[in-house]
């Protein structure tokens, strides 16, 4: 599938037409981003707006199991990464990937040895990984999501649950004519700076961001020690929201029970997974998932669902198991903290997230998507 440099022709029966030229397609991207626990990649091709996926891979590998304790990328889980990053390897070179961005996120950005295990990545794969930081990471999340936004919000919070650490974006958009909301998202600066006093610079203003180092793993890992299923969540949910008490636009006295024409999105494998429990699926279903919309009222109860479950019940739910029956409660103690500080009617669920931003800055910037 390597593109050709010139353009091809069509060949037609001798009718006394010249042959016609075919458009030639627009060359592919890649993007890869390696969290805590799992190895993420998409292949695309833009086509017009949008962009098409030409191949995909998705493979837990927990590479930052461990790390809470020790500060360090484990010998296992470096070999489980290193194994899952050569499936990428040969991806990329099969479909003859010219242009890419793969990136690393909160694991190495913790670890003493992060910057050791991606100059061995480099080595092993021919892959070179790179380190983003916490802002970079929130601005990608948002860009991901913008299809999403609504063109009646004007204050939208972007939250992003990974495995090492989670981040909260606020971004006030009442100054943005409705119908560029979702372009102003999609092109975000990477510098995330507060709106200060005065005339603001964009009409899009950052009310706020925040990278809060746990994630479902890190937080996980921290009470790991609590006996109790329901114990350990409440001490969870409630230490999250110790750090999020000074984040966003206004103090706890001022803030109503719920802000208009607010909207959360939501993108980690927690709120899909609540999404996917929520309908009662089967098996995970993609289409009916990305997009769907749930109040604050309907997160809280399928949460209380799987406290009265217990461990071995959500092991019976399609969409956890056993290896993701703990990990959906610190991600739901997380999501739960922050529907407590500012409940909505307009949670939506966003199944995109870093790779899909990383996709649209490297078509935007290379003159797609316009």
């Amino acid at each position: 599938m390597a593109n050709s440099a010139a353009s091809k022709v069509v060949a037609f029966p001798d009718n006394g037409k010249k042959s016609i030229p075919r458009r030639k397609k627009a060359e592919l991207f890649g993007a890869l981003d390696l969290g805590t626990n799992s190895c993420r990649m998409l292949i695309a091709r833009p086509n017009g707006d949008h962009f098409d996926v030409v191949d995909a891979f998705s493979k837990p590998v927990y590479l930052g199991t461990g790390l809470e304790k020790t500060g360090r990328l484990s010998s296992a889980s470096i070999k489980r990464t290193i194994d899952a990053l050569h499936v990428c390897a040969k991806k990329l070179s099969k479909h003859g990937v010219q242009k890419s961005r793969l990136i690393a996120t909160a694991s190495c950005r913790q670890a003493r040895n992060g910057t050791d295990f991606v100059r061995r990545v480099e080595r092993e794969t021919g892959l070179t990984l790179e380190i983003v930081k916490p802002e970079e990471e929130a601005r990608l999340a948002v860009i991901g999501c913008a299809a999403h936004l609504k063109p009646e919000t004007e204050q939208v919070l972007v939250v992003d649950i990974g495995g090492g650490s989670t981040e909260l974006i606020w971004l006030d958009l009442v100054d943005v004519p409705a119908h560029l909301r979702r372009t102003a998202l999609m092109e975000m600066r990477s510098n995330l700076k507060k709106s200060h006093s005065g005339k603001p610079t964009s009409a899009l203003k950052v009310v706020d961001w925040i990278s809060v180092p746990f994630g479902v793993t890190t937080l996980l890992d921290q009470f790991s020690d609590v006996t109790g299923d329901k114990d350990q969540f409440a001490m969870m949910s409630w230490y999250f929201e110790e750090y999020i008490a000074q984040f966003g636009p206004m103090g706890d006295d001022d803030a109503p029970e719920v802000l208009p024409n607010f909207q959360i999105i939501g993108t980690s494998g927690t709120v899909t997974t609540i999404a996917s429990t929520h309908l009662r699926l089967k098996r995970y279903d993609r289409s009916a998932v990305d997009g769907f919309d749930m109040t604050s009222a309907e997160v809280e109860a399928e949460i209380e669902r799987y406290l009265k479950l217990g461990p071995k019940g959500r092991e019976k739910e399609p969409s956890i198991g056993s290896s993701r029956r703990s990990m959906v409660m610190s991600g739901s103690a997380i999501l739960q903290a922050i529907l407590r500080v500012w409940p909505t009617n307009t949670l939506t669920i966003a199944d995109r997230g870093l790779r899909e931003g990383l996709l649209y800055t490297q078509m935007v910037k290379s003159g797609y998507l316009k």
